[in-house]
């Protein structure tokens, strides 16, 4: 019952609350509403666990999410949680133990932000960010002294992607004339990176001692070493799918005689008649194809890509493997093929990959030297009937 001064009667008589008065929450009102907002709310003059814990561990927990992390904005939302977690996520220990993952940059979302964020992660020690940015340096933002640098400190400690770039790099004189091509160079980071258990730089290692290329001719160590490189590939695929919690039996497995019609997968024991879906590319190699493939489809679109010039950007090349997104530093760095001279590669073994993959089925010269004939003879016949109309 209430009065007229606005207040209210409980049963025994006494005042249980003013109009207006908001009911205070008990503590098991308070528990069922972070139980169900799904977020740990901290009573008023209660204990913060937080700030007990030291830094040494807190700074333990951050490196070992970074390390796990998916993609950079968990990174990011540590930072974005308090002041100290900010402070303590600023430490190169959090930056050099950023995982693969996280350093995924797209070349659609690539921002001067993004750029330091790499060079935040290279400069703590990430070789991995060392690799990503200077493979993107080099390639795709034309500064070839500082992505060079980038990649030989990925080298120097140890990253085998870095050495075998430095490889291709040397084969090719890229960012200098072709007379900076060093062979010898080439073929001694390529057996590093080898070493380390690069697939391509054991394929790229395989061919060049079965051509000399580089190095003395050994044909049967070029054999052992491309049944090598097949066997690591197949080891990482079997790998890859336990960890996916795939069963082996449900990979597609393959005979060589299906795959030569020009199938998705990628030939990896192809010389003894199997093959295995085509592993994912490095993020450098996927960012450097989003590139490329935007920069074309800008001029395409009449826009003139920004760092480019109209001049000689037009003539360079990109590695015809569509995985690989090189492109040349001068004209004519890339080797062509032999046969129809209609492809382009960086490496031998990015055009032992093509080969297998798609180039196979498309590299037919026969049609291409009938066309010619047919121009050839047409343009004879047609200066004589000119001759003969001006006689």
């Amino acid at each position: 019952m209430r009065t007229r001064s606005g207040s209210r009667y409980s049963n025994g008589g006494e005042v249980a609350a003013l109009v207006g008065q908001k009911r205070k929450k008990s503590a098991s009102a308070v528990a069922g509403e972070c139980a169900c907002d799904g977020r740990r709310k901290r009573l008023a003059g209660g204990p913060d666990y937080l700030d007990a814990l030291p830094d040494d561990l807190v700074l333990s927990i951050l490196t070992k999410l970074a390390a796990a992390s998916s993609a950079p904005s968990d990174l990011l939302s540590v930072h974005l949680t308090c002041k100290r977690l900010n402070e303590l996520g600023g430490h190169d220990m959090v930056f050099a133990k950023a995982s693969p993952a996280s350093l995924a940059v797209k070349a659609a979302a690539w921002s001067e932000p993004a750029q330091r964020f790499l060079k935040r992660c290279a400069d703590a020690g990430n070789l991995e960010a060392c690799y990503i940015l200077g493979m993107i340096r080099f390639y795709c933002l034309g500064s070839r002294s500082g992505g060079a640098a980038l990649l030989a400190r990925a080298a120097v400690g140890g990253h085998a992607a870095a050495l075998y770039s430095l490889a291709v790099i040397q084969f090719n004189g890229s960012g200098g004339a072709k007379s900076d091509r060093d062979l010898r160079a080439g073929a001694a980071l390529c057996a590093r990176a080898a070493a380390l258990g690069h697939v391509d730089a054991l394929r790229e290692l395989g061919h060049c001692l079965q051509d000399g290329y580089g190095v003395r001719r050994d044909p049967a160590e070029g054999r052992r070493l491309l049944v090598a490189a097949n066997a690591r590939e197949l080891t990482l695929a079997l790998s890859a799918a336990a960890a996916s919690r795939h069963a082996v039996a449900a990979l597609p497995f393959a005979a060589a005689g299906g795959v030569g019609g020009g199938g998705g997968g990628c030939p990896l024991l192809s010389d003894f008649g199997w093959s295995l879906p085509e592993a994912e590319p490095h993020a450098a190699n996927q960012f450097m194809v989003d590139w490329w493939a935007s920069r074309c489809a800008a001029q395409a679109g009449g826009k003139k890509p920004g760092g480019e010039s109209s001049g000689d950007g037009a003539e360079l090349r990109l590695c015809s493997h569509v995985r690989c997104g090189r492109r040349e530093t001068r004209r004519h760095e890339f080797r062509r093929c032999s046969v129809c001279g209609a492809a382009n590669y960086c490496s031998r073994a990015c055009q032992a990959l093509d080969w297998k993959r798609a180039h196979k089925a498309q590299c037919v010269p026969m049609d291409r030297w009938l066309l010619a004939g047919v121009a050839a003879v047409g343009g004879i016949g047609g200066g004589g009937e000119a001759q003969q109309q001006q006689q």
